[in-house]
């Protein structure tokens, strides 16, 4: 590609800064070109997106829908970060959008205002909820002139509430994001000046007299072309083409062949590139709609030809008057998702559905709208049921010169629709274009950006003041050594390293000399090192001790996934923090930033859980028991059960047996008051299964007086209690416990009647007898009826043995 200056300066915005961009370019000048060639070349984490199916596959990326998981239909301000209409993110999906330093969407003239305003509320919902997109770079890529977004009237209706226009640019996330808007200009699809005019007059709504007279030269209504021409008829719509398709390939007299699209994993049918059941015939004009795979590059995706050959496996079509047919082959087309290598932790692309069909379209004709992005050498312009804003000018861009070009209709300008808000808008990119000098001073803020990032404590904040709330509110049923722990994270901690972190950004800003990058500058890289010390001090003294010694419990469940939600946050948010201060411990770099920061996100320390583990020595009658005496405390007080003790107080009870008051108050949530209101009951009930159980006064069980397990299971259903409640209060599956109590039915201790209903019995047993003398419980079940479980045989079988 010859050297382009517009192209070279947008690279530039997007590998040394973070500054969002618009890129535009009218049709022809390499958009498609500059966005494989950041996807090849950027050391950014990043990820691609497009508005619709068939966008994505060619950008070679996902739907905007399907990564940011959005609902369909109109999406209002605040609707994703306040309801929960998307499904749930996955944890990789979490990480990669935490982790991301670019988004790339690709045909951004067809995004609508309130979809860009959903993908900055998932941004900040997952990334940064203080920054617009979450502090992610956004790169914007598409032409206004071209496609426009789609919108139906009862949609429009309920967004104009909110939005101008339905365009991206109306949007609140593009207002805020101070976007850089670049416009490529260097065409390389036209050569003709003449041509280069037109189109631009086109473009612009602005057909001058001297321009319309040498374009309508062109029409020619009964203009019809032979097969070695090789035309394309670009139409408005699309029945108008497929009649078109379908009546020459009719003419051909050659039987056709049909080739079966090979799909394989998830590809949705609305993105199939091509027919599905693809038919074709000897003579048929075609069109190739991939650009060549292989080394040759014999083809792209547009190139015009006539089918000469076909075979079981490919196509043999000559194009024009080159001497060499082109055997085409199936063509592979995939449709990826994102993931992380848990390896190298780089964002990764995988393949999960396939598309594999030959790369041919019948070509007499195509709709405009399928067009975007083709190049035709010749091509028929029907243009004459222009209905939409950029179709005239999609249509005559696409053609290589003035030349190959038939007009069926004259153009006027009633053929031209153009959006006014859109020429507004475009003209104002053209009079704000950045220069080298925006450029290093977007640069140079980067830096100072990634810096105060690192030492930007606000996100703690959140997570922070919820957990206080959540404690205030509640702080009958939290119990544990809370809240003067979270004032001292909020105050000593958060609070006061924001401070220390706003001055500190001050600083930079006031010894920040121009033309020189804070990574290069030692004063800064001095004042760098210095905060460092203090930073990874401050943070560890008074945000990781505190945050280390809460202890909480609560038998609200509501309260206890809320405040557990907000606890999680902020240990990720820690540990990201440390994590990312204590690994640029070797000065500021910003590519070494980026690359810790995404490492930040990704390790995988899990969060310390403030709850201990269910011991596997505690008996549950002794938890059934004091559940027990708590009930009738509760009834006799007409008090809620936790004002007597916790559920996590009763597991330390039963994990710990104290026998006097000094142990129980040793006990967590057992203090003074409680123990001196209930503390002589609690220890009567402890003291008692302590003796009945051969417990010595240092809580050691002797082994030889240790239970077996279905003597438990037993004694629990001989106290009452049903299978599913033994089950409960054991942690064991009613399976388990049915096994255990089948034991002691041949003993005649139960009686299989208490566990089978008494017609169900009789059944079984009549069959039982009928099937006689058979080997083992799987030979039985094959003579009997199929809906009886193999536990209930069992049963019956030893009943038999009584």
């Amino acid at each position: 590609m010859p050297k382009n200056p517009e192209l070279e300066l947008a690279l530039q915005f997007i590998e040394k800064t973070d500054r969002n961009l618009f890129i535009t370019g009218k049709a022809g000048t390499g958009k498609t070109t500059f966005l494989h060639k950041i996807k090849s070349e950027s050391l950014k984490r990043m990820v691609i997106v497009a508005p619709t199916g068939v966008a994505a596959i060619n950008a070679k990326g996902v739907t905007i829908h399907s990564f940011f998981q959005m609902p369909f239909g109109p999406i209002l301000p605040n609707q994703i970060a306040n309801t929960n209409q998307q499904r749930k993110f996955s944890r990789t999906k979490i990480d990669i959008i935490k982790s991301l330093d670019l988004v790339i969407i690709d045909e951004i003239s067809m995004v609508r205002a309130d979809l860009l305003d959903g993908i900055d509320q998932v941004m900040r919902r997952y990334k940064n909820r203080n920054k617009v997109f979450g502090g992610a770079q956004v790169l914007m890529i598409g032409d206004l002139q071209q496609l426009a977004p789609v919108v139906r009237p009862n949609e429009w209706s309920l967004l104009q509430q909110y939005y101008n226009t339905v365009y991206f640019f109306s949007s609140q996330a593009y207002q805020e994001a101070n976007v850089v808007s670049i416009e490529l200009k260097h065409i390389y699809r036209q050569k003709n000046e003449d041509f280069i005019t037109i189109l631009n007059e086109i473009r612009n709504d602005k057909l001058s007299e001297k321009s319309a007279a040498i374009l309508n030269k062109r029409y020619n209504p009964t203009f019809s072309p032979t097969k070695e021409e090789g035309y394309i008829t670009l139409t408005t719509h699309n029945n108008r083409a497929n009649l078109i398709n379908d009546s020459e390939l009719n003419k051909i007299s050659n039987r056709s062949y049909y080739f079966d699209a090979e799909v394989s994993g998830k590809f949705n049918e609305n993105s199939f590139p091509n027919s599905e059941k693809l038919e074709l015939k000897v003579g048929a004009q075609v069109m190739f709609i991939k650009n060549d795979s292989s080394p040759e590059k014999r083809f792209f995706n547009g190139k015009i030809g006539i089918v000469t050959d076909i075979s079981r496996e490919n196509v043999t079509v000559q194009c024009g008057d080159e001497i060499d047919e082109i055997v085409a082959e199936r063509e592979t087309w995939e449709n990826i998702n994102y993931s992380i290598n848990e390896e190298t932790k780089e964002i990764k692309e995988d393949v999960s559905g396939s598309f594999k069909q030959i790369p041919l379209r019948l070509a007499w004709a195509i709709t405009i709208h399928k067009s975007q992005g083709l190049t035709f050498e010749k091509a028929i312009i029907d243009a004459e049921a222009s209905f939409a804003h950029g179709q005239t000018y999609v249509a005559m861009s696409r053609c290589t010169s003035l030349e190959g070009l038939v007009l069926k209709t004259p153009i006027t300008s009633s053929a031209i629709i153009n959006d006014k808000t859109v020429s507004s808008f475009n003209e104002s990119v053209e009079e704000n274009h950045p220069d080298e000098s925006i450029l290093n001073k977007s640069e140079q803020q980067f830096q100072l950006n990634l810096i105060s990032e690192l030492f930007d404590y606000q996100p703690f904040l959140y997570p922070t003041t919820r957990l206080i709330d959540i404690f205030y509110k509640n702080r009958t049923s939290i119990k544990g050594e809370v809240i003067d722990h979270l004032q001292i994270i909020k105050d000593k901690g958060v609070v006061a390293l924001m401070k220390v972190s706003s001055g500190f950004r001050n600083q930079l800003a006031q010894i920040n000399e121009d033309g020189i990058l804070p990574e290069n500058s030692s004063a800064i890289q001095e004042r760098f090192a210095k905060a460092l010390d203090y930073f990874i001090t401050q943070t560890k003294e008074n945000i990781l001790k505190p945050l280390n010694a809460i202890e909480f419990s609560t038998d609200n469940k509501a309260v206890k996934k809320d405040f557990s939600k907000q606890f999680d946050a902020l240990q990720e948010r820690l540990m990201e923090k440390l994590f990312a201060l204590q690994k640029m411990s070797k000065g500021f770099k910003a590519k070494d930033y980026l690359g810790v920061r995404a490492k930040a996100v990704l390790q995988k320390t899990a969060p310390t859980k403030k709850k201990k583990k269910l011991s596997s020595k505690r008996d549950p009658i002794l938890a059934l028991k004091l559940r027990e005496l708590r009930d009738e405390i509760r009834i006799a007080e007409s008090i809620p059960a936790f004002q007597i003790f916790t559920q996590e107080t009763l597991y330390a009870m039963c994990d710990l047996l104290p026998r006097t008051e000094k142990e129980l108050l040793k006990i967590s949530g057992m203090g003074k008051i409680r123990v001196s209101k209930y503390g002589e009951e609690i220890l009567e009930v402890i003291n008692s299964y302590c003796e009945e159980n051969g417990i010595n006064k240092f809580n050691e069980q002797k082994k030889e007086d240790k239970k077996p397990t279905k003597q438990i299971s037993f004694e629990l259903f001989k106290s009452g209690l049903s299978i599913k409640e033994i089950g409960k209060a054991r942690s064991l599956t009613a399976g388990t416990i049915e096994n255990h109590l089948a034991n002691y039915i041949s003993s005649g201790e139960i009686d299989v009647l208490e566990l089978i209903e008494l017609k169900r019995y009789k059944k079984i047993l009549k069959e039982v007898e009928a099937a006689g003398e058979v080997k083992g419980l799987t030979a039985l079940k094959e003579k009997v009826d199929p809906s009886f479980t193999y536990m209930e045989l069992k049963m019956v079988l030893m009943s038999m043995e009584v």
